[in-house]
């Protein structure tokens, strides 16, 4: 087994991020709320709840938090919520003091992540809109540029290419697109290579019209060179050569769609989401991508086999047919996955040192309440892809 900590801090979480040195978590258990766990002699306890210091400074978070991201270097958090607000919090003292950010949304700010450079950071909404933040030093607030009239649906998801410049989001419009947000004054000229080149603020550099259902979870190779990105239909996506001619492949599986993604390195990508385990996808010499196994499963699935899902499971129940029996196309019946997350994972996020290409360790959260960490250093059968 991967997983090498398993920790149950609420009955539901919404999301989690980590700080600079991994001591420390937060996360929302599913509401208003934002709490910060310190790690002290081998036990979790809880140290911060950020809404209660918004009292007398601005309105506090009085739905979901949806997003939250804990900017490695400046050690500052952002979060987002469905009350259409979003935070950045500086850690003064011994105290988290939040400052203004002015989104203008009219609906729910559903996700938020950091620029590498962090001199930005982008949320998506449910108003069809992401908000492309920066710091007005002079008035002591965050504000916002607007990529607006481009996505037909809810912005599901934002990821930041390495050259702080693009950026991809996915919609549940079932698109995934990718946009330059270059800012005069606080981006500079030599940050702009590649397709984004000459491109301004909000201008498209390309649309994928890979997936014929919501798309969610987009991340970008550690290189920036190739991009993934998932559908609610259980396939996910993989784009090479950003820019007016893209290569694209596409991977489909017979479990549970995923939610989010992650690059562990070039060549691996780990998916999680409804099946409650995370699946290993890698490409091979050629750059073919396809589906290893879960991180639960010792044994290796080769490409030719079959195997069930929950879904297939609950199908064949409807149908009346028996919890071992086979259908028309002997699809065989659901097994246990590993047994770490008993709800959806809904989290993924990287657990390295900033800069590092190969990532080893990670954590993911879910429906659950639970923060787990896994390990890839003992993965004999996933070390070529590493």
């Amino acid at each position: 087994m991967t997983a090498i900590a398993v920790n149950q801090f609420a009955q539901c979480i919404t999301c989690h991020a980590w700080s600079p040195d991994h001591s420390m978590v937060a996360f929302c258990p599913n509401n208003n709320e934002v709490h910060i766990y310190r790690l002290s002699q081998d036990k979790w306890e809880k140290v911060h709840v950020l809404e209660k210091f918004l009292h007398f400074v601005l309105k506090q978070h009085d739905q979901i938090v949806s997003g939250i991201d804990w900017s490695p270097r400046s050690n500052r958090i952002v979060t987002a919520s469905h009350d259409r607000n979003s935070y950045v919090w500086n850690l003064e003292g011994s105290e988290w003091v939040p400052t203004l950010v002015i989104l203008r949304l009219n609906r729910a700010a559903l996700c938020v992540q950091w620029s590498p450079k962090e001199n930005k950071f982008a949320v998506g909404s449910g108003a069809k809109t992401v908000c492309v933040c920066y710091y007005e030093q002079e008035n002591n607030w965050w504000v916002s540029k607007l990529i607006r009239k481009r996505h037909d649906s809810s912005v599901t998801s934002v990821a930041w290419h390495p050259n702080n410049i693009l950026l991809a989001t996915t919609s549940a419009d079932g698109k995934c697109r990718i946009f330059s947000t270059f800012i005069k004054g606080v981006d500079t000229k030599d940050s702009r290579t590649g397709p984004s080149s000459d491109s301004k603020f909000g201008e498209q550099i390309v649309q994928l019209d890979l997936s014929f259902s919501w798309a969610f979870g987009v991340k970008w190779s550690p290189s920036g060179n190739t991009l993934a990105y998932v559908g609610h239909n259980s396939m996910i996506y993989f784009v090479d050569e950003i820019g007016p001619s893209p290569l694209a492949q596409n991977v489909a599986f017979r479990d549970l769609p995923l939610r989010d993604v992650l690059f562990v390195s070039e060549r691996m990508v780990i998916g999680v989401g409804f099946d409650c385990n995370p699946m290993v996808f890698a490409a091979d010499e050629r750059g073919i991508w396809s589906f290893i196994r879960f991180l639960g499963e010792r044994k290796t699935i080769s490409s030719g086999s079959k195997y069930g899902s929950q879904f297939s499971e609950a199908f064949g129940k409807l149908y009346g047919q028996s919890k071992h029996g086979l259908s028309n196309d002997a699809v065989e019946p659901s097994r246990s996955r590993g047994g770490i997350h008993d709800n959806c994972i809904n989290c993924i996020l990287p657990l390295s040192q900033s800069g590092i290409s190969t990532v080893m360790r990670f954590s993911t959260s879910g429906l659950d309440g639970k923060v787990v960490i896994w390990d890839l250093e003992n993965q004999a059968d996933l070390s070529e892809y590493l």
